[in-house]
This record gives C-alpha cells, structure tokens and sequence, in this order.
C-alpha cells in the first residue's frame, strides 16, 4: 500500500467481518464523512450519540438494504484515530456488498488493505509493534501464542524496545558531548563507564531477547518434529499418543509404515506438524526404500528429531547412521525386568500403558526453546523484529570495541545512532515508508 492512501485524506469503507454467511456482519467506516455516509444510508437527519447503539434501516434511496445497528466513535478517541463508524447488519455477503457500494456511491473510497490500523500508527493511537499485535491476534493459533499477541497489542513490547532506545539516547548524549571539545582530554575512565552503560543495561537484555526470538516466532509460525526408528519399536504408537487420536495404523508387521504421515498439534502452546516415518532398515523394495529415503530427508529438516527404540530389543538401541536426534526415547519400558539398562539419554516411556508421555513432550518443547516462565515478559515473536534487534546488538557491540580508543569515538557515536534507529524501525519511528508498506500488507482489507 502506497503511502499516499494513507495520507489521501479519504474515508474508507469496508467489510470488517470475515467473508462468508454469518450471524452478524459489520462494515467499518473511517474519515472526516464517516458520519455523514452514515447519516445519509440511514436518511437520519440528526448526527449519532458516541458510544450509543442505534438502530436504523439502511437505505438505497426509498430502497431498504438491511436494518441493524450503528455505532460512533468520534475523533481522536477511536480505533484509528479518525470519526469511526461501524454498521453492524446481518451476515449475508449479498447485504453486505450493497450496503457497501452504496457507501461507495455516497463517497467514500475502498480501504486497502490493513489501512484502518495503518491509519491508526499514523494518528498515534498505536505504534507499530502493536499494529503486528492486532494480526498476531488474528493469527494465533493457540492460547499461549495468543497471550503474546495480547502483549504486544497492550504495547508492552514497544515499551520494552522504547526503555531500550532511551537509555542509548542517553549513553549517545554523553558520547556525543565529549565530541564537541575535542580540545579536552577524555578520561580513559570515562570511555570505560560509557562501555559499562552499553553492556549492562542494553547489551544483555538483547541478548536475553533473541535467545528466546527462535521460541517467540515458532509460537506463530509453527515447528516441524519428525519421530524415526527402526521398524516396530512403536513410532506410529508415539505419534497417536502425541495427537491424542489413531491417526497411524499400528501393526506388528514391520514395514507398516512406508510413506511419511503428517499430523498438527500442539507442544507447551507450540503449533507442531508431526511426522511419522517409515522404519529405517535395508530393503529391497523399491517402495520401501523410498520411505526410508524420505524419513532420512525429514530427519535432516525437521526442527526436532525423535528417536525411538524399543527396550525389548537391544539392535534398536543404536543410532541409525546419518540420524542426529534431539530427543531420545526407549518405548516398552514395560516389558523388560527393573534390571535391564540403556544410556542415559534414552527417556523411558511406555505408550501401552501410557507412562513416561509427558517427559517426551516436555523435552520436545525444550528443544524447540521454551523457558520455564517464557511467556511473563514480550517477546520477539516476528523475523522483522529479530533482524533490528540483531542490527542494533552488533552495532552496539562494535561501538563498545570503538570506545576503546579516544580517536575512535566519533564513530562509536556512529553506531550508537546506527542501534538507535533499528530498535526505532521496531515501533515505527523514522522514516520507514517501506518498512510500513510490507507490514500493512499483510493484513486483510477491514482491518
């Protein structure tokens, strides 16, 4: 989306409800005519009491669209910023095309897509962390993933990123006085306190912030986990416990399993595919080989690999060559005497008798970066935002190494300013056309 429809000065109208049949249907509308399109549609000569459900019939002319309820949020105290309308009709995508182009008809312009929260940045009624919380909100797909969008819709996250920049503002200030005498001798103590206030306070949150970046953004964009093993040593029986239903056929016949099977659930509020494969052994059928091919492959991808063996048979217990699993598991458990041992890391588990399963799910959410007490503070839960935090720790690293040497630091105060504006492309201050562009693009139409 273009910078100029935001600043067209137009009021936009559009669906804000899902496309399809439903109960209810509303059409948002935003701008300096919201009320008078409304007015109008409504053959109302009188203007709406703010924060008051009317209700009204819709008309096209002296014909009746729909009757249902409008609501008014005056300027500045709305959603985007801007006179708010909503019409809130029944559910039929025919109704709600009508009123629509009528709408239209009566002035105003299509909004383009994620224009209203756009709008909203724009008048400061959100930053721009916040404006990804509302699609994040839209997009999670289980309660944890929907608590952290919460967090960054509350603008906890932007606030964290802001307490960031205004403690550099300041180490940048003190930098930057010392430049404007040059004739003065800096202490060598000095430059020392000023590397202090960058590793204390800024460098290490930072780093604590993107050890957890891989967790934040696999709570939204999902992880693959892969389960592999010899044949018959109950990988299939793993991966219906895991799921909660019978979705793998389990046979005593080795080979049962000849294609890779998918599945989607969740680990610890992480949305995973999991996948069972065929039994890793030499065969000479040519369908079976290719199984085994492809079990190899989605060992090799997969964000966490599961390796199962079988406690009554001591052949599986041995890593299948070219496999590099993260979690180990000894299935049967139950089947063999208190005596018999294994390594270690091999987790014991009986999918029989169901015991050992949630050591299984708790070393796979480890794998995949859950922290006990993760989710009390934002997190990075966007590549966009890790790819800033990670601009402005290295440019605060190299301004440390800079701040070694009194000839060097006017180019230390060069990174600081340069750390300064990633951590600003976060929250969207600066000028980020582009950078707005490309977030708003990814929202639907009525949002």
């Amino acid at each position: 989306m273009h910078a100029a429809a935001v600043s067209d000065g137009a009021t936009i109208a559009a669906c804000a409800t899902a496309a399809g049949r439903g109960g209810i249907g509303i059409i948002r509308l935003s701008g300096t005519q919201a009320v008078a399109v409304a007015m109008t549609l409504c053959q109302r000569k009188e203007s709406f009491t703010p924060r008051y459900a009317h209700l009204c019939r819709w008309f096209d002319h002296d014909t009746c669209l729909d009757e249902g309820l409008v609501l008014y949020f005056p300027a500045p105290a709305s959603y985007t910023g801007e006179d708010v309308v909503e019409l809130q009709g029944h559910g039929s995508p025919v109704l709600l095309q009508a009123i629509l182009h009528h709408c239209y008809a009566l002035g105003c312009r299509p909004a383009q897509a994620g224009e209203f929260t756009r709008r909203a940045v724009a008048n400061g009624r959100m930053d721009l962390s916040q404006a990804e919380g509302v699609i994040a909100c839209i997009d999670a797909a289980t309660e944890r993933a929907a608590r952290q969008a919460q967090r960054h819709l509350a603008g906890e996250f932007g606030h964290m990123i802001q307490q960031r920049m205004h403690e550099l503002l300041g180490i940048t200030a003190h930098a930057e006085a010392c430049l404007d005498f040059p004739e003065e001798e800096i202490p060598p103590l000095f430059l020392d306190q000023l590397r202090d206030q960058i590793t204390q306070p800024l460098l290490q949150p930072i780093a604590a912030m993107l050890r957890q970046a891989d967790f934040g953004e696999r709570l939204f964009n999902g992880a693959t986990a892969v389960i592999v093993g010899t044949p018959n040593v109950g990988k299939s029986s793993l991966l219906n416990a895991l799921s909660g239903r019978d979705r793998a056929i389990v046979s005593a016949t080795a080979g049962t399993t000849r294609d890779v099977l998918e599945v989607d659930f969740d680990i610890h509020g992480i949305p995973v595919r999991l996948l069972d494969t065929a039994g890793l052994r030499h065969s000479n059928d040519a369908i079976e080989q290719e199984g085994v091919y492809r079990a190899r492959s989605q060992a090799e991808m997969a964000d966490v690999t599961v390796l199962v063996a079988d406690a009554t048979r001591p052949e599986t217990w041995i890593v299948p060559e070219g496999i590099s699993p993260h979690v180990y598991v000894m299935n049967k458990v139950d089947a063999v005497a208190d005596d018999v041992t294994w390594d270690a890391h091999y987790l014991p588990l009986s999918v029989h008798q169901g015991q050992g399963l949630s050591d299984v799910i708790d070393a796979m959410a480890a794998c995949l970066g859950d922290e006990p007490a993760g989710d009390e503070t934002p997190l990075i839960t966007r590549s966009r935002h890790r790819d800033a935090v990670q601009r402005a720790s290295q440019a605060l690293q190299t301004a440390c190494h800079l701040l070694g040497d009194e000839a060097t630091l006017d180019l230390a105060t060069l990174e600081l300013r340069r750390a300064h504006s990633a951590l600003a492309e976060i929250v969207g201050m600066g000028d980020i056309e582009d950078i707005l562009d490309r977030v708003f693009s990814e929202f639907c139409i009525g949002k």
